[in-house]
């Protein structure tokens, strides 16, 4: 009996926790609108559960890596799960307090939850997928487990939009944050099971190598991994910044007319792209170079980024959803420049494994520490998504995509450019 078939148990818990990383990160963006409820608050503050999730990454990225060398995949996991239940709880609980008698405390809790999840997130990120090559036996059964861990992960930042707009409904005032209450119990529920079966599930691990930190300085020396950790950074304002901020511009324009749960099944559109993206990029991979497919889409990206800022928001199409309290589908009539971002997501679907690729190339007994390091550079998704934040308060939500763009461009030099190894 194979390795994967003994374990299929296994597989399927990671595969969960694959689906769950995506839910949890997911949650803040739709919980920025719930943020903007309480009162007088700025972009910049309302993503502040971004910030908390995305920079534990630059704290706990190596360490995740040590954490694998010491205690093996399996604990590692269950450390990070018990830190992920802890996250999730003080979340939950910032949503008891009342915002109106402490409106400081009430995002001060969140802040802790999301920053403490972030955490599980990265250690979770740090195991999953190679537990998943692992089980699959490593070659091509490794690598196909991996791709539909990935359709499960995009299958999750579908749902949770979609479960946020259908539990929030129309914002107002009195929205808080224990309305998201139901989803953060999902999530809790998952982790509390996902726990208990890795628990008493047999895991056979390979033998693990000390971490040495002395190799980062070895890592380092190669130009087209700095460059290359460089645009993992910029990356991730484009995957999270541009569904974030469709978000943020359907909900709060008033003229449009569009209620937060639909805005949900509208920027659930985006990850279903990335879904789409995935099955495509999985199965031309062998075909195509990583290089000649970064290339390809991160021009796409400029392309449909530029022409969603300044095609005319009186030309409009419409999008499909579902509504899941009647099991109907509903048609949404959005400007034909907010469906140009949701088909980003075809782009950045493949943009994550193609740069890695590009940059532990030649790496040698550097890559596993580069990988640590690559894990470090999520957190950029705090740093773009504050920075378009402040664009966005400045100016507008369309004048923020600049943002995008920047980093679009940067990925489009490193594919061209600076994914070229300087020495063997």
């Amino acid at each position: 009996m194979s390795q994967q078939k003994k374990q299929w148990g296994a597989i399927i818990v990671m595969i969960a926790l694959f689906a769950m990383i995506a839910f949890v990160t997911n949650l803040c963006s739709p919980m920025a609108n719930i943020i903007k409820a309480q009162g007088e608050i700025s972009e910049v503050l309302a993503q502040i559960g971004n910030y908390g999730n995305f920079v534990a990454y630059l704290i706990m990225g190596v360490p995740a890596g040590m954490l694998i060398a010491k205690f093996g995949y399996k604990k590692t996991a269950l450390i990070g799960l018990a830190i992920g239940i802890v996250g999730i709880l003080i979340q939950w609980l910032s949503g008891q307090l009342d915002a109106k008698e402490n409106l400081g405390l009430v995002f001060a809790v969140y802040l802790i939850g999301a920053f403490i999840a972030g955490f599980c997130m990265c250690i979770l990120n740090c195991v999953v997928n190679p537990m998943l090559n692992l089980l699959g036996g490593g070659g091509n059964k490794g690598n196909q487990l991996i791709q539909i861990g990935g359709v499960f992960n995009s299958s999750a930042a579908v749902a949770v939009y979609i479960l946020m707009g259908a539990l929030i409904g129309e914002i107002t005032k009195e929205t808080k944050i224990a309305d998201a209450t139901p989803a953060l119990m999902i999530a809790l529920g998952i982790f509390v099971l996902a726990f208990v079966v890795i628990l008493f599930t047999k895991i056979q691990e390979p033998e693990q190598a000390p971490v040495n930190v002395g190799l980062i300085k070895g890592a380092l020396k190669y130009r087209h991994f700095v460059l290359g950790i460089l645009a993992i950074f910029l990356y991730m304002g484009i995957e999270v910044g541009v569904p974030t901020y469709v978000n943020m511009y359907l909900v709060n324009t008033p003229e449009l007319g569009i209620s937060a749960a639909t805005a949900g099944l509208i920027v659930a559109v985006y990850w279903f792209m990335m879904l789409i993206g995935r099955f495509v990029g999985g199965a031309i991979g062998s075909k195509v170079s990583s290089r000649a497919m970064i290339a390809t889409v991160a021009t796409a990206t400029l392309v449909l980024v530029l022409f969603g800022m300044f095609a005319p928001a009186s030309s409009t199409v419409t999008v499909p959803g579902i509504d899941w309290g009647t099991l109907n589908l509903i048609w949404a009539e959005v400007p034909v420049g907010i469906f140009a971002f949701l088909l980003v997501g075809l782009c950045t679907s493949v943009m994550w494994g193609g740069i890695f690729n590009m940059a532990v190339e030649g790496l040698g007994k550097y890559t596993a520490v580069a990988s640590g390091i690559f894990m470090t550079m999520v957190f950029g998704c705090a740093v773009m998504l504050a920075i378009q934040a402040q664009v966005a308060d400045l100016t507008n939500y369309m004048t923020s995509y600049w943002v995008v763009v920047f980093c679009a461009a940067y990925i489009l030099f490193y594919a061209l450019v600076g994914s070229k190894p300087a020495k063997k």
